[in-house]
């Protein structure tokens, strides 16, 4: 009985997505990358508004299987390395820092994404990106 009950008991008590075979690191982080997913929007998740993205297109990023990514920012490029360790991290590293105009959020995407505490496919062919206690969620479309 202990046999077939540790199993299953450890299986069910690790809280990465690492365990469990297909459901774990290398199944999501296979579904993720070598895809441009265009940030679509953000929502607060405390007030309930959400932003549309007007320009989803200059809103970019792909995850290569290596660890790093890029991606656009509106006119800049961006670039790092994302992990799947202990839930989802991106590290934002050197990128452009050109001016890219008043209505423009590539601050504020890169903020957000250098934020971002968890991750993953949304279920319906998308990537949802949340932020730590996931008060803004990012959803991303390919």
């Amino acid at each position: 009985m202990n046999k077939i009950l540790f199993p299953i008991l450890l299986c069910l008590g690790l809280v990465t997505l690492t365990a469990c075979g297909s459901q774990g690191e290398d199944a999501i982080g296979n579904s993720i990358t070598g895809v441009e997913w265009q940030w679509q929007s953000v929502t607060n998740q405390t007030t309930g508004e959400t932003t549309t993205v007007p320009n989803p297109e200059n809103y970019t990023i792909t995850f290569n299987e290596d660890g790093t990514f890029e991606g656009q920012a509106d006119c800049n490029s961006i670039a790092g390395s994302w992990s799947q360790e202990n839930g989802f991290s991106i590290t934002v590293g050197p990128s452009t820092l050109a001016f890219c105009g008043e209505a423009s959020l590539d601050q504020v995407y890169v903020d957000l994404l250098s934020n971002i505490a968890a991750g993953g496919p949304d279920g319906a062919g998308g990537l949802a990106l949340e932020t730590a206690g996931g008060e803004q969620r990012m959803v991303f479309e390919s």
